[in-house]
């Protein structure tokens, strides 16, 4: 990542140095996920789409501990791979919104907080930027070689309301709560790294 890109790490002390924690990440473009495993202060297993356990990729995938998970069924295996990384006291790494998309955290699946209400473990926001506001004119669906790219850590927080309730209404309560801090954070990362967010007609903004 270093060697292509040039990422600018903001906020990495805020990780927990110990202990489990959740990653949650906003999702604009492939390079996300690998500029996370390239910048984080600790390893960090990410639930990815087990499309991309294809060919030689998934073997691979595997061995650097990232977890291959069904987006359009319940996956009782990943759920308890998940769940065994953070009571191994690990950095469980999540794209919130499910898949690709604006990276504005508009829309949260319930999965992040049924994972941090469920191992008591810390949010973590995490805020990347500029990784899909152009393309190269070497690689189209690329960032620009050698572009800076901005990876902002925010303020661990408890997703919980205290009583470490899981019910119904406990999750859902937790998805809004976790929606408004990533929300929070996004916008402070962009204000902090000179960043505006993307244009209204649709065309990103430097």
């Amino acid at each position: 990542m270093h060697g292509l890109w040039q990422p600018r790490v903001l906020g990495a002390w805020r990780v927990p140095a110990t202990g489990p924690a959740i990653l949650a990440v906003n999702h604009s473009h492939n390079i996300d996920g690998p500029l996370l495993l390239g910048t984080s202060p600790r390893p960090v297993h990410f639930l990815i789409k087990k499309e991309a356990f294809v060919g030689p990729l998934g073997p691979f995938l595997r061995s650097i501990g990232q977890i291959g998970v069904d987006r359009h069924a319940a996956d009782r295996a990943a759920t308890t791979d998940a769940l065994g990384v953070l009571a191994q006291g690990g950095v469980l790494g999540i794209f919130p919104e499910g898949t690709r998309g604006e990276g504005d955290f508009a829309s949260l699946r319930g999965g992040l907080s049924y994972f941090a209400l469920r191992s008591g473990a810390p949010v973590v926001p995490v805020a990347v930027l500029g990784s899909a506001e152009r393309r190269s004119r070497v690689v189209g669906a690329l960032p620009p070689l050698r572009g800076r790219v901005d990876v902002v850590f925010g303020e661990p927080f408890d997703a919980g309301d205290g009583p470490g309730r899981r019910t119904r209404a406990a999750l859902d309560a937790a998805t809004v709560r976790i929606q408004q801090r990533l929300t929070e954070h996004l916008a402070e990362a962009r204000v902090l790294t000179g960043r505006r967010s993307p244009h209204p007609n649709g065309k990103r903004a430097q």
